[in-house]
């Protein structure tokens, strides 16, 4: 059911579970009134008269939540994926705003590309947002023009799926953001190896007489980057990470001060090298699955507060480019409509306090995206959820253009609900 109101209504939503730690209502179930996109009350039990009324008993409401990394092939490879598809995908598996990342083509260089992405957001479910390549044409050799990106309404900088391998062009990209406080957005992969490795290095990769990635690649870029930002005194994100190392980098980081944050996908939670023994081209990502060890210590790094966000890394690919011996298969996985249940599957004793802070509340404080609080006053920008009712969602089901997902087929405990974006509730 899609309500596109055109004019200003009142739409109230009836007890609904209110989940988010910076409102008053929180764990409380209560009546929302909406009036002209703005929360206008938070009742027990609303008896006036409004235009539309929505039974929402049994299902909570958070914040809308964030994916700040995310490929939607748009422009230049829309048959893996459209801005319009993306949203729409992105919507169904409860985000509200996502960061497109700027390996396109062209890329996300320049502030006319910028606003191509601002201009198509006008039409979209969703609130989708240009991240700004860090280098010019993703080349890693010149700094792009950041701050007219900045002033265009780039959220943030990244060479995204290409990560600056030059330490003098990432320190310059650390020290130029701070002109405009922004963010830059890595991820951390270490080309040299990345480029010759087909999966995790070790025991398994070996019976399977692949090339492998060995851990240590991704731990040192992230040991360089932390030093970079302790020089710089800048902000980092640090998205895919997948060791265990890793994670104890970053978190010995924070703990000294420094302004770094992190993500982590859910098929880094969900899966591990073991899962690839089949040669399963759906499971070929880079960074890649790794041990049953490292996926131990992300999920407990999820519940310890060292993750600031989960990602999906939403990445389409053609049919023919994963239905293809593992070594030739592309990398990624088309994983947000699922990333939710893939979460709650996995931590169903994560409270849901922290499970709203790392889906939306934290992404939207580093990366200043307006915070979207449950009370009166607030623009509503909501998502819709159960974390008890299943999730089994297949081809046919998905709205990506795109059929790479393990998750395709597989139970998960967990059910997205709905959304109100933009002025409209969606429920689905």
């Amino acid at each position: 059911m899609h309500l596109n109101f055109i004019d200003p209504m009142t739409i109230l939503l009836r007890q609904v579970k209110i989940t988010d730690p910076r409102s008053p209502h929180n764990g409380l179930v209560k009546d929302i009134l909406i009036q002209d996109q703005v929360i206008s009350s938070i009742t027990e039990n609303y008896k006036e008269k409004v235009d539309e009324a929505l039974d929402l008993k049994g299902t909570s409401v958070s914040p809308g939540w964030v994916d700040p990394f995310v490929h939607f092939c748009d422009p230049g490879m829309e048959h893996r994926e459209t801005l319009l598809s993306g949203a729409t995908a992105a919507q169904h598996g409860g985000f509200t705003t996502v960061f497109a990342l700027p390996n396109t083509n062209p890329c996300t260089d320049s502030k006319s590309q910028v606003s191509y992405i601002l201009q198509q957001n006008k039409t979209l479910p969703i609130h989708v947002l240009p991240l700004g390549a860090l280098s010019k044409k993703i080349e890693g050799k010149d700094l792009a023009e950041m701050i007219d990106m900045h002033q265009t309404g780039a959220i943030a900088f990244t060479d995204g799926l290409t990560p600056v391998q030059s330490t003098l062009l990432f320190l310059k990209s650390l020290q130029y953001v701070k002109a405009f406080d922004g963010v830059v957005i890595q991820m951390p992969i270490d080309k040299s190896w990345g480029s010759l490795g087909l999966m995790n290095e070790g025991i398994v990769s070996t019976k399977m007489g692949l090339a492998g990635i060995p851990a240590i690649a991704e731990e040192l870029m992230i040991a360089r980057d932390i030093e970079l930002l302790k020089y710089t005194q800048s902000k980092l994100h640090i998205t895919g990470v997948s060791t265990a190392k890793g994670i104890d980098h970053i978190r010995k980081a924070k703990k000294e001060g420094l302004s770094v944050t992190c993500s982590v996908t859910p098929y880094h939670l969900f899966f591990t090298e073991e899962d690839v023994q089949d040669y399963n081209t759906l499971l070929k990502v880079n960074p890649p699955l790794r041990t049953k060890t490292d996926q131990a210590a992300l999920l407990k790094a999820i519940e310890d507060g060292t993750i600031d966000c989960i990602s999906s890394h939403h990445m389409p690919q053609d049919w023919d480019a994963k239905t293809i011996e593992f070594e030739n298969a592309k990398s990624g996985i088309a994983s947000i409509e699922t990333t939710f249940a893939a979460l709650n599957h996995l931590l169903p004793s994560l409270s849901e306090d922290l499970l709203v802070k790392v889906l939306s509340i934290n992404a939207r404080s580093i990366f200043n995206t307006g915070a979207a609080v449950i009370k009166e006053g607030e623009i509503a920008d909501f998502t819709f959820y159960s974390k008890s009712e299943m999730t089994q969602i297949n081809r046919n089901d998905s709205k990506s253009k795109s059929a790479n997902s393990p998750f395709w087929n597989v139970s998960l405990t967990g059910k997205v609900k709905g959304t109100f974006v933009k002025g409209s509730p969606t429920l689905f």
